[in-house]
Order: C-alpha cells, then sequence, then structure tokens
C-alpha cells in the first residue's frame, strides 16, 4: 500500500502556511490528511501555528502564548484547530496535530487538545477520519500515548530514533535510511518535496509521508 500523503500546514508551496487557503488547496491537490502544529493562546484557544511568536509569517512582535486569540486574528487570520477539525471532518481528512515545546504551560496543550478531540469523538468515529498526535517532546509523547491516542515522536536524530515512546516514529527524510523501526511501528516522514525522496518513501514502506508539495508527490507516487 502506498503511503498516505499528509499536507504540511497545508499545501504550503502554494498558499501562505497554516492558512485556510492552504489547508483548502491541501484537500484539492488530493491530500489524505492535514498536518498541523498546535500552541495555545494567552486565553486558551488552539491555534495552528508553529513559531512561538508571529514575526517571520506576519511581522508582528506578538508571542502566542502572551497574546489573546483576539489579539492574534486582527494581526493575522490565524486557523484555530477547531476550524481545521471541521474542515478535516467535512472532507474526511486525517490529522496529525503537532504540539510545540517547550511552551510556557507545559503539558496544558497535551490536555486541552485530548479533551477537545473526545468532546467530538462520536464525529470523529462517524467520518472515519484518523487523528495522530505528535511532538519533539518525550514527554509530551508519552503523555498522548497513556491517554490511548496514535502518538507519533519526531526526530531529526536516527539515535534518538531507537528510544521513541510514541506507537508511531517521525523522522525527517535526511535520516530515514538510518532508521529501523520497531516491529508494527508506523513511520511519518516530514518534510517530503521531492520526487526522489517520495520514492524512498515509497521503497521503506513507510505510512505517511508530510510534504509541502502534495500534488507533486501524489503525482509521483502514482507515475511509480
Amino acid at each position: 500500500m502506498p503511503p498516505l500523503i499528509y499536507a504540511h500546514r497545508g499545501a504550503s508551496f502554494d498558499f501562505p502556511e497554516m492558512s485556510m487557503a492552504a489547508y483548502q488547496a491541501a484537500v484539492d491537490q488530493g491530500a489524505d490528511g492535514f498536518e498541523c502544529d498546535l500552541r495555545l493562546t494567552k486565553d486558551g484557544v488552539m491555534v495552528c501555528w508553529h513559531d512561538a511568536d508571529m514575526a517571520r509569517i506576519a511581522n508582528s512582535k506578538k508571542v502566542i502564548s502572551q497574546s489573546t486569540y483576539s489579539e492574534i486574528n486582527a494581526i493575522y487570520p490565524i486557523v484555530t484547530l477547531e476550524e481545521l477539525l471541521t474542515l478535516a471532518l467535512k472532507h474526511k481528512k486525517n490529522l496529525a496535530l503537532e504540539t510545540k515545546h517547550p511552551v510556557p504551560k507545559g503539558g496544558l496543550i497535551e490536555n486541552q487538545l485530548l479533551a477537545h478531540l473526545d468532546s467530538h469523538k462520536s464525529e470523529i468515529a462517524a467520518q472515519e477520519i484518523h487523528i495522530a498526535i505528535m511532538s519533539f517532546s518525550w514527554r509530551a509523547v508519552w503523555r498522548i500515548r497513556r491517554q490511548g491516542w496514535d502518538s507519533v515522536y519526531l526526530t531529526g536524530h536516527s539515535f534518538l530514533a531507537r528510544f521513541s515512546p510514541g506507537n508511531a516514529l517521525g523522522p525527517w527524510i535526511k535520516i530515514l535510511d538510518g532508521i529501523r523501526p520497531k516491529k508494527n511501528q508506523k513511520i511519518f516522514v516530514w518534510t517530503v518535496n521531492e520526487p526522489e525522496e517520495a520514492l524512498l518513501c515509497l521503497r521503506r514502506n513507510v505510512d505517511v509521508i508530510i510534504t509541502d508539495k502534495p500534488a507533486l508527490i501524489r503525482s509521483t507516487l502514482e507515475s511509480a
């Protein structure tokens, strides 16, 4: 079975990353799922945002954890987890949700995320979408797995991959050749943007390819 294709922060090669336009484009480009990074605002709203601040994307000094949702949204049309989940349910797209660490509120992001997903469990089951929760934090992945959710330990180091606490492993594409997964351990590879990288993933029987270019990777896999 070929790898599933997840859009990294949406179809972010063609549209601003983590924007609703990028996630909608991922649907149009044939992605099987969405990947996003999650942070908590000062007032506890879960938003799709990679960086700790807004400098790179929105040219603002605002820090996500120190700003309210309304303050952030006045600067940039930020996507909330609720909005992304609604889109995923509508189009039956899987989700790979990365919790960012270190953050001031520690494990609160995982606790709030799991509570939110639990509140939508019936809808998620009805649409038959798969949700995996990812992190570079060993403790965060362990917290997730203990609660019974699929957990992905992200790493850019082949040595650290040996100690994954998750039931899935998320290696950087550059270290894929050095990865030896445990029995029945799924593999989510990031960030795969070149045809030769996609073909390597195909040869290695990975489960999920995370890419900025869903259309290109889809075309590459279908032509292989």
